[in-house]
């Protein structure tokens, strides 16, 4: 149990009001006394500070409510509760100038007592809510943590169930992630992007990317794996993994009753990264920036990545041939001006490309710069 007592300091211009006051709290609190308002000021400065403050209005140097003043406008004392000693009773002023309470002269012992009990119980109760209220803080802060950690694990297990069907590895979803916040972070000062394009955005198209193709885990394997050119009846089955991508985050929406960023942009990645700037593309032959910007930056990533990548139905590009053939894409198949932040950013895409390249393939010719 804690049995410490309580710290009073007692101000007051009269040594014997002092001493009868001292005598008053001297078994229940651990007293210091002052006879002047600059001595006030000096004892508040110890640590440990009074835990409350008996302050006489007609001190001597300064009057008590210019002491209070002071304290108040101090963080590290502001807190502290006032009570006054006051020959005239002005409860009024006393109060506006930031006391707690009033205790007129000359003093009656249990009044006296009654009042500093109650608010010293008060100032600890406070900082008992105080502390708590920082515990719950910090609780609530390692839940939201531990949250979020379960919400990416959950995230990247659905999104490698559909690349794993195709014999791609958990890097092409690494490597897709990273280069869409790449390219998120070199757009948003262009004001095409700016709006889509905050932090707090980049953050969560960093969550979003991965899940891209997860509607791919409704295409038969006889199609999804098939080596050789599709016929148009199978490429149109191949088609609808955007649409199933799509439906599947919206089902997650009207689960929930709402959506949210992170949402918004999971369902426009999958249902929109293979539109095209010209037009094109499909599901819904998009054009320009009808195409969401999330979906604009997906089709950059998403493409430059399986250029790269050896597939089941073509061997791994260069980076320079990777991006050569997007450059010449600009404005047919992708925006420009995503097109342009990628070349600006070319190193960084090769940074990524190496530090999350598959164990069985050789990295990327590197610029000489990186060499």
């Amino acid at each position: 149990m804690n049995t410490k007592k309580a710290i009073v300091l007692i101000a007051d211009a009269a040594a014997d009001n002092l001493i009868s006051i001292n005598g008053m709290l001297q078994e229940q609190y651990e007293v210091l006394l002052a006879n002047q308002g600059g001595g006030v000021l000096q004892l508040m400065q110890q640590v440990p500070r009074p835990d409350l403050v008996l302050l006489d209005t007609g001190l001597p140097d300064m009057d008590g409510y210019s002491v209070c003043q002071q304290l108040k406008s101090s963080p590290d004392t502001a807190e502290i509760p006032v009570i006054f000693l006051q020959q005239q009773p002005d409860e009024a002023r006393a109060l506006l100038e930031g006391g707690v309470d009033v205790v007129h002269k000359p003093v009656i012992a249990d009044v006296l007592r009654a009042r500093v009990a109650a608010h010293v119980e008060l100032r600890h109760s406070r900082e008992l809510l105080k502390q708590q209220r920082n515990l719950l803080e910090h609780v609530v802060e390692e839940l939201t943590v531990e949250l979020s950690q379960m919400l990416d694990a959950m995230i990247w297990a659905l999104a490698s169930l559909a690349e794993t069907r195709e014999y791609e590895t958990a890097n092409h979803l690494r490597r897709v992630q990273h280069y869409v916040a790449a390219l998120g972070r070199q757009l948003r000062g262009n004001p095409r992007f700016a709006d889509e394009l905050s932090d707090a955005h980049i953050k969560a198209l960093f969550k979003a990317a991965p899940p891209h193709d997860i509607g791919k885990v409704s295409i038969p394997d006889a199609i999804l794996l098939k080596p050789d050119r599709l016929t148009e009846a199978e490429f149109a089955v191949i088609k609808l993994h955007t649409v199933y991508g799509r439906d599947a985050i919206v089902a997650v929406e009207n689960q929930l009753g709402y959506s949210n960023t992170f949402l918004r942009f999971a369902r426009e990645i999958t249902y929109s990264h293979q539109e095209k700037y010209d037009g094109s593309g499909y599901p819904q032959g998009l054009v320009g920036d009808a195409i969401p910007v999330s979906a604009r930056l997906m089709a950059v990533a998403d493409v430059y990545d399986a250029l790269i990548s050896k597939r089941v139905y073509k061997p791994a590009f260069s980076h320079e041939t990777a991006m050569e053939m997007i450059r010449q894409s600009s404005g047919e198949h992708f925006d420009p001006d995503v097109v342009d932040a990628m070349l600006t950013i070319e190193e960084e895409f090769m940074e990524i490309a190496a530090r999350y390249r598959d164990e069985d393939e050789a990295p990327a010719t590197a610029p000489a710069a990186l060499e």
